[in-house]
């Protein structure tokens, strides 16, 4: 069974942001660097060279494969911000219609700008997601 190519890595989550070319893009990194932080409570590890997670949990697919992945975490992209994990909380059906403008992917929430989202919102997805991911996807067998 083939690994996870995302994996934690001892890189640095600050340098990460620093280098991250579009200056909107970075200054969002940061902010959400620091909501997911005080929101979590967990420490920021990269994962694989550009997501920053918070967090993990174990899958297992019927499939059979499985693996870690974060909880919650980000991408500041060159096309818009990539948020992970934020959309399998129960409580994420009532928040996202009042998050602001967003698009979604198969796991992903895309926003462009954090001034595009009501910020408020944004952090009871972030906790929820967090305690969802962390408690429920962590203990269930499958997904």
């Amino acid at each position: 069974m083939a690994e996870n190519k995302t994996q934690p890595t001892p890189e640095s989550v600050e340098d990460f942001l620093e280098g991250v070319e579009h200056p909107v893009r970075r200054r969002d990194g940061f902010r959400l660097l620091a909501l997911m932080k005080e929101n979590t409570g967990e420490t920021p590890v990269m994962w694989g060279p550009g997501i920053v997670g918070f967090g993990s949990y174990h899958y297992r697919y019927k499939s059979g494969r499985e693996g870690d992945t974060v909880a919650v975490g980000f991408s500041p992209r060159k096309g818009s911000l990539s948020l992970y994990g934020l959309t399998y909380a129960p409580e994420a059906s009532a928040l996202l219609p009042r998050l602001g403008k967003y698009t979604l992917g198969a796991a992903c929430l895309y926003i462009n700008s954090l001034e595009d989202v009501d910020e408020d919102v944004l952090v009871e997805l972030i906790q929820a997601a967090h305690r969802h991911n962390t408690t429920v996807m962590h203990h269930s067998a499958e997904r």
